[in-house]
């Protein structure tokens, strides 16, 4: 509920404060004295375009700020909370109260914040929207959109949790579809890594590698490929040990008739024994040197095969070293990586076929419950009409006629209907819902957006709000001159449809009544007479610093304050215009009182 409306500077505007009610809020006032301007006002805050001009002359800038009470319906509190709370912008000391301020400033710039905290236009409308709904001529008719009807044909005939279902689905649908799609664009690509994988574990296994091979590789090639030197060298060094060469005995002898004086030496001189047993040491470590050499030089061969090999098998190491690693190890454990690479894509084909069974079964799952929801918003959409046919007659459009288009496109990649039909889907199941309206007999129903007047729009606006009260969940409902087009007595027929619309009466198909709180700008007075709280606007020319400015006014009215009102607006001045304003309060009182309906 809008409790207040903060404007300084706007317009003709300087500042004005209205502290509006619950039930219906009437503001009346001679034409040109700035009621429409409020309206405006609002309008800033819903994303209207702002110009410089709306800023007030010798002002820097226009400001409107308005206070709303968080809904009483629970699903839009919740909503609009929730709004909030993701933007982080809930305010934890006053959670049920909501402030949307908008300043437009001389330099074309714009400030936007909600409570008290600078947002952009598009959010600052966003929240708006969930709580104002402004209806007027040609701007702000919600209910002329045909994208909404759909949702309001829902709302009213119950249907939110059946399309919550489908919701759910079509967002299921709707990721298996992306992932299906993701899988298929990268086919081409999956199945040139497929191949490249495969031939790289392929040709890693293949060659079969052991940790530091190449390093012993490359010693066997050095050896290969020096197998003659390597022999003459370990067969030379081999004689010097053990045989000598003829004239010189061998070093082993040599060593052992030294080690033999060393022994003689220690039986005479004990310290010299350790000096002896030394020496022995050493005969023993030449003996195994010999053997040694001559083990390596018997196996030394001069084999140009086995070089052969070993240069291939270096080669083949060194080519995957090239591709995958410098070691050995770099080389294994890319291999290892590939291989797990390659199970994981090969399922590629397996996860493909089993998303598109999944996108088969729900899309028989959306077409089914889409089927079932769409004939029971044929019936809603029946009952829709004839009690838009019903508040129409009451609005002296006795012969205008109501319908709610329900349609289907057909769709190849659509949802399955049980006639097997492919239809295209969304979020809210197949249908495509539209509001039509046939203004005069034999005229065929149209899109209303098309056919109304401007006279017959009001009365249709206020018609399908009547009917959809307890479907709209927008808390305030701000009504610019519905009256345009209307006379006396439809006047009073809407002012008591308006009141209804506060939530002070049973709606007429029984639902339990949903409250709103209505503002309405009127030059009616039948239409005015049924406010719950009445407003005068009015202009005053105020000297500033010489110069007369002119300001606009806004009292609320009580008691005699209201009946003058009314009477200037029925034009009487009399006692027995006097007597006639009282007896249309009267009426209306016998009215909200519930003693009888105006017809």
């Amino acid at each position: 509920m809008l409790t207040e409306l903060h404007i300084r500077n706007f317009a003709i505007i300087d500042e004005l404060v209205l502290e509006f009610g619950p039930g219906l809020n009437i503001l009346t006032g001679e034409t040109g004295a700035g009621k429409s301007i409020i309206i405006d006002a609002v309008g800033l805050l819903l994303g209207d375009r702002a110009a410089v001009e709306w800023v007030r002359a010798g002002a820097e800038m226009a400001q409107i700020e308005a206070t709303f009470l968080l809904p009483a319906d629970p699903e839009r509190a919740a909503e609009v909370s929730s709004l909030l709370e993701s933007e982080g912008l809930d305010d934890p000391d006053n959670p049920q109260w909501v402030v949307l301020n908008r300043e437009v400033r001389l330099n074309g710039r714009n400030v936007c914040r909600i409570n008290g905290r600078s947002v952009s236009l598009q959010l600052l409308a966003d929240v708006a929207g969930l709580l104002v709904d402004v209806h007027g001529q040609g701007e702000h008719l919600g209910l002329l959109r045909p994208r909404t009807h759909i949702h309001l044909l829902d709302r009213y005939g119950g249907l939110m949790a059946q399309r919550t279902q489908i919701a759910n689905l079509v967002a299921e649908l709707r990721r298996v579809r992306s992932e299906l799609q993701r899988l298929r664009q990268d086919a081409r690509t999956m199945a040139q890594r497929l191949d490249l994988l495969s031939f790289q574990v392929e040709e890693i296994t293949a060659a079969q590698l052991r940790p530091g091979e190449d390093n012993e590789l490359e010693a066997e090639r050095r050896r290969l490929g020096n197998a003659e030197a390597l022999t003459s060298l370990a067969q030379t060094a081999y004689g010097i040990l053990n045989q000598g060469d003829g004239e010189v005995p061998g070093a082993i002898d040599m060593v052992s008739e030294a080690v033999g004086r060393l022994e003689k030496l220690a039986r005479i001189d004990p310290d010299m024994a350790q000096h002896a047993d030394e020496g022995q040491a050493l005969i023993e470590q030449l003996s195994d040197l010999a053997r040694a050499l001559q083990d390596y030089a018997e196996s030394l061969e001069f084999n140009p095969e086995r070089l052969a090999e070993v240069e291939e098998r270096l080669e083949l190491i060194a080519n995957l070293k090239r591709k995958y690693g410098d070691t050995i190890e770099q080389i294994v454990a890319y291999g290892a990586k590939a291989q797990r690479e390659l199970e994981e894509l090969g399922n590629w084909e397996a996860k493909t076929t089993d998303l598109e069974a999944q996108e088969e079964k729900l899309l028989r799952q959306v077409g089914a419950l889409s089927a079932q929801l769409s004939a029971r918003r044929k019936a809603a959409g029946e009952a829709m009409a004839r009690e838009v046919e019903r508040e129409l007659a009451d609005l002296k459009m006795v012969r205008a006629r109501f319908g709610v288009a329900i349609e289907q496109s057909e769709r190849s990649d659509g949802a399955y209907l049980p006639d097997g039909r492919r239809v295209a889907f969304d979020s809210t199941g197949v249908d495509q819902v539209e509001f039509l309206i046939s203004a005069n007999p034999g005229e065929p129903l149209k899109p209303m957006a098309r056919v109304a007047s401007g006279g017959e729009t009001a009365r249709l606006m206020l018609a399908l709000k009547s009917t959809l009260a307890h479907a709209d969940a927008t808390p305030t409902l701000i009504f610019d001159e519905i009256d345009q087009g209307i006379g006396g007595r439809v006047g009073a027929i809407v002012g008591q449809k308006l009141w209804r619309l506060t939530g002070s009466s049973a709606n007429a198909n029984g639902a339990a009544p949903t409250t709103h709180q209505v503002l309405c700008i009127t030059h009616l007075p039948q239409l005015a007479a049924f406010g719950d709280r009445h407003f005068t606007v009015s202009k005053q020319l105020l000297d500033e610093g010489g110069v007369e400015r002119t300001h606009t006014v806004v009292r609320a009215l009580h008691d005699e304050d209201r009946i003058h009102e009314l009477m200037l607006m029925l034009g009487a001045h009399s006692d027995a215009g006097r007597r006639s304003v009282e007896e249309m309060l009267g009426e209306v009182t016998q009215v909200k009182q519930g003693a009888f309906a105006l017809q």
